[in-house]
């Protein structure tokens, strides 16, 4: 049987490798990492890996298409900053519903500084869920955010200070309706709390703290019912940057754009020295989602709602290994 290299367009074997490696660490729910990659000697296919799906926080599949857009945006530039230009097909109508997007590595191309600056920040991104710093984001950043979004032809709601106690109340609602249904807390155990050596999954050290009553905005409790010390007065920042990431449209084309947009926004604010993690509650919940597109006007569709301030470090989250996603060329093993 004939082996192949591994190169793929202008790409070699090395390089696509490190490409594929950024691509995937991108952000998805619960890290379920929902993504394929098909390599020819031309092209990498990107499809949505629908047994890695959320189906109870996630039925009808939006947030695998946000987190596969996020790791599309991340294979573009790996593939720039190495010199290269993408020329990038979505939703290429092939056979497979699944197929999101073809990638050939067309020409040579230098990367700009943007290209440098955002995949220097890949592996660097991290969802934090800790408290944050009280510092607040200054408004300068706020701009460039907005910016990296609509590069991507999605754009950032920042919700006016006034709307904010209503963001708040609904993320709350959507989060007491999801911790009341039996499956969604299934799930979420599932998929949280997790030991080093699962390859997805958010590991119970990635956590951060248990929720709180005082807590003005509710995060997700993701150490999966192991016991944790309560904190005494604890409180998050009090005024975080609170952003809606929005498309104009709501399907399947809109969402891939917008996770490529999430991700350009969470690689920006890396880049600016922000953290960032999601308040997912409120675009998972219809109602909650349709209540909170009324409040921004009624014109955008709510992809993602971003908590964004200065945050301490914390650890990465695992990654499958290349071998379990990418199909078509060599990849080691570990």
């Amino acid at each position: 049987m004939n082996t192949p290299t591994g190169a793929v367009g202008y790409l070699t074997a090395d390089q696509t490798r490190a490409a594929l490696l950024k691509a995937t660490a991108a952000p998805s729910l619960y890290n379920s990492q929902p993504w394929r990659f098909h390599c020819t000697p031309d092209a990498i296919a990107l499809y949505a890996d629908r047994s890695h799906a959320v189906p109870v926080a996630d039925p009808e599949h939006r947030e695998l298409v946000l987190a596969c857009g996020a790791a599309l945006l991340n294979l573009r530039l790996a593939i720039r900053v190495l010199g290269v230009q993408p020329d990038v097909r979505v939703l290429p109508g092939h056979c497979s519903a699944d197929l999101l997007a073809i990638v050939r590595p067309v020409r040579r191309r230098p990367p700009t500084p943007t290209d440098a600056e955002l995949a220097a920040a890949i592996p660097r991104r991290r969802t934090n869920r800790k408290p944050f710093l009280p510092n607040s984001v200054p408004p300068s950043l706020h701009g460039h955010l907005r910016q990296a979004a609509e590069a991507e032809r999605a754009w950032l709601a920042i919700p006016e200070r006034e709307q904010l106690p209503k963001v708040q109340a609904l993320t709350q609602q959507a989060h007491e309706a999801q911790i009341s249904d039996a499956k969604f807390t299934a799930e979420l155990q599932h998929w949280t709390g997790r030991d080093s050596s699962s390859p997805d999954g958010v590991p119970a050290r990635s956590s951060g703290p248990r929720p709180e009553p005082q807590d003005e905005w509710v995060l997700r409790d993701y150490s999966s019912g192991q016991a944790k010390a309560r904190v005494v007065g604890k409180d998050f920042e009090p005024e975080p940057l609170i952003c809606v990431l929005g498309s104009f449209q709501d399907g399947v084309l809109a969402q891939l754009h917008a996770g490529m947009a999430m991700q350009r926004v969470l690689l920006a604010a890396t880049a600016a020295g922000l953290s960032s993690s999601f308040l997912s509650q409120v675009v998972e919940i219809p109602c909650a989602r349709k209540e909170l597109r009324s409040l921004l006007g009624g014109g955008l569709w709510p992809q993602a709602v971003l908590r964004i301030g200065y945050g301490s470090p914390v650890p990465a989250t695992p990654r499958r290994p290349l071998h379990e996603v990418v199909s078509g060329m060599p990849v080691p093993r570990a």
